[in-house]
């Protein structure tokens, strides 16, 4: 059975950090490129940042480079992403994303958690 758990979130005042971790299961995880999406009230989902299967290779959205940093621990089966420097936009209910495109293309999804970012 795949699972994806995310945890970690949380309210956060502006400027504060916060790491979010997401938990696979049921899949062979160091064959996966992961990626956080987040969506915000009224918002369409949007992607955060997304790592390689291996880790190697890392890209984020425009509006969290330099903040946010992206990590795969294929040995625990988790994602993490750390976030720093919090404002009020980031505020949005966070999801994990696993995907392959081979040989069969698979395509998961976490539950979610939630991120508030106010004083």
């Amino acid at each position: 059975q795949v699972q994806l758990v995310e945890s970690g979130g949380g309210l956060v005042q502006p400027g504060g950090s916060l790491t979010l971790s997401c938990a696979a299961s049921g899949f062979t995880f160091s064959s996966y490129r992961m990626t956080w999406y987040r969506q915000a009230p009224e918002k369409e989902r949007e992607v955060v940042a997304t790592i390689s299967s291996v880790g190697s290779n890392t890209d984020y959205a425009d509006s969290v480079k330099g903040r946010f940093t992206i990590s795969k621990d294929n040995g625990k089966n988790t994602v993490y992403v750390q976030m720093n420097s919090l404002k009020p936009s980031a505020t949005a209910v966070y999801y994990c994303n696993a995907k392959r495109s081979w040989p069969i293309m698979r395509d998961y999804w976490g539950q979610g958690t939630q991120v508030t970012v106010s004083s």
